[in-house]
This record gives structure tokens, C-alpha cells and sequence, in this order.
């Protein structure tokens, strides 16, 4: 994928004296009183913004925060907290620029954060007059935020569109290279782990894998699925039925290329949805009409451990169980040690991924964490994401 690079903009000294715009994403969870309860994302757009800093440029940073209506300022939609934040992991003051679009006092060295750009009317509909307004407040746009370039808005696509220049911040240009590394030039074979509650919600993706991997691995809920669709029976565990077929085609879509979608030999059941609920280990076709299938068995975990061991690249996105019950999350965690020994390059994405991963401490391990939930999911669909469309025209 061919596009401008902040860095290498920054390298060539082209950035010194210039007006740099970035669009971060700065969207972190919070308690009650606003305090921030996890900066992953804070913390990951620290290098941009330090590099524009170093390089001599004025800088302006803005982000969206939760979900506020356009031109309704309330307290709680405030980026008041992360520039609080961002200015104790920059040691320096950040202050916040409130109603900003038609202006922004900032000079050479120094840093601003622009108040939360959904609150601008048009931000989400992209609307030209406003993309114009923001693109005159720049030389350079960045975007750096991987976790909204699913979306086309006004500061994620429309600025891009009108800016002078308009390039990859570090964080938006490693997404770019681990995706290209684990989907358009993969070392085999390639497996995918694509696990969560529903088929429906990953139909595409599994279609759009199932032309390009080796193993599809499935699990929680979508492996349920996948064992109706192999004949075995499943008990109340959670399923779509009426997908069985769907579910068929991906089989033989697989099949047909001489790869495979591994389906459990063993499961761990429970009786009730619970923390507490007794767990019990059994072959996969011993199921009974009563049992909640919570976690896959030991035996499978092994058998797919093995797999992966053996991987060139390996997608990871979804736990294979109930991981967040101790009784039920041995299969995410033989899954995620397997990972982590494998010489593959790994790429993981998704909120509940992450949380496996902090879980059993493999961070160091994985090749590539995706800071972006949508944006991942969409990619793995095979879909081309508007802020890479745009950043790739730009610099045709």
C-alpha cells in the first residue's frame, strides 16, 4: 500500500515551522467522575505527537470521546481528563482548544488538543464545508487513528481529502504494515482464529477467510454452530441454526482447497452460565440436551496448539471459551501460550483478544496488537477501509 509517511516526512525536515494536524484516537474508558480508567490509546499516540513536537512543528491533536451529539457540548464529552493525562506522559502542559474549527492559536514546539471532534456538526457525515475548514487549519493532516479509519468522517477522511499533505502517523502505518504482513503476504500457512458469540456477526469475515487461509479455527459460540453443521449435537449452548448451511459452505469452501476447519473433539460443559458452575470435560459427540458447551476440551486445545506451533502467520481474533470464568478458560489459554511459542508472525485484534492476551502476560509475545476493534474486524472482512483510501490517493 503506497502512502506518505509521517515519519519520513519528518526525516526529510519537511515538518519544521509547518502546522501539523493529528487525528489521534484518544476514545478511553472512564469511571463515574471521569477518571481514566485504562490509556492504552494515550499512551499509543504519544510517539506521533512527540515526533511532530521534536521536529520543530506546531502541533494540534484532537479525538473523538464516546458518543456526544454534534453541537451539544456536555461535561462529560469533555477531552478535558486525556489532556490531563497526555500532558503528564508528554511533561508538559497540553491545553485544551475549545469551539476550534474556524481557527487554532498554536506556534512552533508547541501542542494543543483540540476539544472532541464529534461535537462538531458534520464530523460523522463527512460534510465538505466542514472537511474544508479543518484542512485550512494545516499543512500537514496525520491521521494515526486505526481505530476509527473504518469510518469516512470529517477528521479522519474529508480533511485528508483537502489538506496540503496528507500522510500515516506511526501507529496508523504499523497497522498498514502488520496487516499487509499477515493477509497480503502471509508466510504459510496461515491459520485464523475467529472466535465470539455469534456467525451472523463474522459471516463475511469467515467467508473472506476461507478463500485465503490454511486453518480456519473457530470458536465460542461460531464453533457451536460449525458442530450442528458437522452433525453433532450441542445441547442449549448458544447457536444459530439457521445457519448450519452457511456454516456447510465455509467447510467446503475450505475443503475444496485442501484446507480445514478443525471441529472440536472434546468440550468442557456446564449446566449453568456461572463463575461457579461445575465443569465437566467430554468427547464431542457425549453432549447432552442439557449441557451449555462453555469452553472447547483439552484435547482439542492441544490438537489446535499444535497447529499454530507449526503456523507461518496466524489472525487472532476472538477467545476460544468462556475465558473470563477460570473453569472455562483453559482453551484460550492453551491457544494464547501456543501463540506465544510459535516463530509465526502473529497479528491479534479485538477488545475481548486483548483482554486474553493481558491475561496470560503474552503481550511481548504477538507479533502485532491492533489498537482498532471495527477497523481489524473489517479488514479481516477483505473490505478496503476509507482513511487508507484516502491516504493511498493522496499520495498517488
Amino acid at each position: 500500500m503506497k502512502i506518505l509517511r509521517f515519519t519520513d516526512l519528518c526525516a526529510q525536515g519537511k515538518v519544521t515551522g509547518q502546522r501539523v494536524f493529528i487525528r489521534a484516537d484518544l476514545n478511553v474508558p472512564q469511571d463515574d467522575a471521569g477518571n481514566i480508567t485504562e490509556d492504552t490509546r494515550i499512551r499509543a499516540s504519544v510517539p506521533c505527537i512527540r515526533l511532530a513536537l521534536e521536529s520543530g512543528a506546531a502541533v494540534m491533536v484532537t479525538s473523538h470521546l464516546g458518543r456526544p451529539t454534534e453541537g451539544q457540548f456536555k461535561p462529560e464529552d469533555s477531552l478535558a481528563p486525556v489532556a490531563r493525562r497526555l500532558g503528564e506522559l508528554l511533561g508538559r502542559e497540553v491545553p485544551l482548544v475549545s469551539n476550534w474549527v474556524d481557527g487554532v492559536e498554536v506556534q512552533a514546539g508547541q501542542v494543543v488538543l483540540l476539544e472532541n471532534c464529534r461535537l462538531n456538526k458534520g464530523e460523522k457525515k463527512n460534510d465538505e464545508a466542514l472537511s474544508r475548514k479543518l484542512a485550512a487549519l494545516t499543512d500537514i493532516y496525520v491521521n494515526d487513528a486505526f481505530g476509527t479509519a473504518h469510518r469516512a468522517e470529517a477528521t479522519t477522511y474529508g480533511i485528508a481529502q483537502f489538506a496540503k499533505i496528507a500522510c500515516a502517523g506511526p501507529l496508523l502505518a504499523a497497522e498498514i504494515d502488520a496487516i499487509t504482513k499477515a493477509l497480503a503476504q502471509p508466510k504459510r500457512p496461515l491459520a485464523a482464529i475467529v472466535a465470539g458469540s455469534k456467525v451472523s456477526t463474522k459471516l463475511t469475515i469467515l467467508k473472506s477467510l476461507a478463500d485465503k487461509v490454511d486453518q480456519l479455527v473457530v470458536g465460542g459460540g461460531i464453533a457451536n454452530t460449525f458442530m450442528l453443521a458437522s452433525g453433532l449435537k450441542i445441547g442449549k449452548s448458544l447457536a444459530e441454526p439457521d445457519l448450519i448451511d452457511e456454516a456447510k459452505a465455509v467447510i467446503e469452501a475450505m475443503r475444496a482447497r485442501g484446507a480445514g476447519v478443525p471441529i472440536p473433539v472434546d468440550v468442557v460443559t456446564a449446566k449453568t452460565f456461572a463463575a461457579d458452575a461445575a465443569a465437566t470435560i467430554k468427547a464431542a459427540d457425549e453432549v447432552a440436551d442439557d449441557d451449555l458447551i462453555l469452553d472447547i476440551g483439552p484435547k482439542t486445545a492441544e490438537l489446535l496448539a499444535a497447529q499454530l506451533r507449526e503456523a507461518g502467520t496466524i489472525v487472532w481474533n476472538g477467545p476460544v471459551g468462556v475465558f473470563e470464568f477460570d473453569a472455562f478458560a483453559n482453551g484460550t489459554k492453551v491457544i494464547a501460550q501456543a501463540i506465544a511459542e510459535s516463530k509465526a508472525f502473529s497479528i491479534a485484534g479485538g477488545g475481548d483478544t486483548l483482554a486474553a492476551i493481558a491475561k496470560y502476560g503474552i503481550e511481548d509475545k504477538v507479533g502485532y496488537i491492533s489498537t482498532g476493534g471495527g477497523a481489524f474486524l473489517e479488514v479481516l472482512e477483505g473490505k478496503k477501509l476509507p482513511a487508507f483510501e484516502i491516504l493511498e490517493k493522496r499520495a498517488a
